[in-house]
């Protein structure tokens, strides 16, 4: 078990019990995402990082493993109307670019700062979870009107301008770091452009699938990828996903998005502070 795949012939220098915890983990995360409808690729990234992956390198496995769990879901989303042809242009845009631009360049960003800005989105995702679960345990859904009035017109009445900027900013901060942010791009969508929350989910799902298409294409050039944990991981997501979905109503969600949230903010703490003690 403390032999690296290497040595069976398979082209990666990771220990055989890392790869074998790292496919049950990507298992286990696949039926969470399932559960809440994510791809939760910032569960999975934290522990590709803990067991000495490379940024770049667990930055690019990552992405495209979030990216295939995000089109299964994108799939479903299309075909059922939920997905906004012009969000997919004036966010979807800027989001591929900047997902190629930054998975090209992470190799240039301080591994320090890639960890601390990792950090801090689990953090942020963390806390959107807590919160998400609190209103769901009081029957309290997001809603447009929750905004300020005064906020939401502003948004409304500049609102290609944020969506091609938001977009552009989440493309290049997840391509470097590997993560497809659909935790931070749904907030944006829901509370300051007041997207219908269906239509959002579906949109942000087939945006997260492009921008993680796009950032591991970047990676890729650069050599950032370690293809058998790709397979490995991304098969075992995809059917986890598949069963999380399929018993989704068997569970409570409210629960289960605390618990994630907690363990999110936890890991993301722990992360800044690795970044400032590395």
């Amino acid at each position: 078990m403390m032999s690296p795949l290497h040595e069976f012939g398979i082209p990666s220098d990771v220990l055989l019990w890392e790869a074998f915890f790292l496919t049950i983990l990507s298992f286990v995360v696949g039926i969470l995402g399932g559960f809440v409808g994510l791809a939760l690729g910032s569960i999975r990234l934290p522990f590709l990082l803990l067991l000495g992956l490379p940024s770049g390198m667990a930055a690019g496995t990552n992405i495209i493993i979030s990216a295939a769990s995000a089109g299964t879901s994108s799939i479903r989303h299309f075909r059922d109307g939920r997905v906004d042809r012009r969000l997919i242009l004036y966010m979807g845009g800027p989001s591929v670019l900047g997902g190629f631009f930054g998975g090209f360049y992470s190799n240039q960003a301080p591994d320090g700062l890639l960890l601390f800005l990792v950090g801090v989105l689990l953090a942020w995702q963390g806390v959107e979870f807590t919160i998400r679960s609190i209103n769901q345990k009081h029957q309290v859904e997001d809603n447009p009107e929750s905004s300020s009035s005064a906020v939401a017109t502003w948004f409304r009445q500049h609102r290609k301008i944020v969506e091609a900027s938001t977009g552009l900013g989440i493309g290049i901060l997840g391509g470097a770091v590997g993560l497809i942010l659909g935790g931070t791009r749904l907030p944006i969508l829901i509370r300051l452009l007041q997207v219908d929350p269906r239509i959002a989910a579906g949109s942000s799902s087939f945006i997260g699938f492009m921008l993680g298409v796009m950032g591991f294409t970047g990676h890729v050039w650069r050599g950032n990828v370690d293809y058998p944990l790709v397979v490995l991981m991304g098969t075992t997501a995809m059917a986890g996903g598949y069963f999380g979905a399929k018993y989704t109503g068997e569970v409570s969600r409210s629960r289960l998005v605390l618990t994630m949230g907690i363990v999110l903010t936890i890991m993301g703490t722990a992360m800044v502070w690795r970044a400032f003690n590395s």
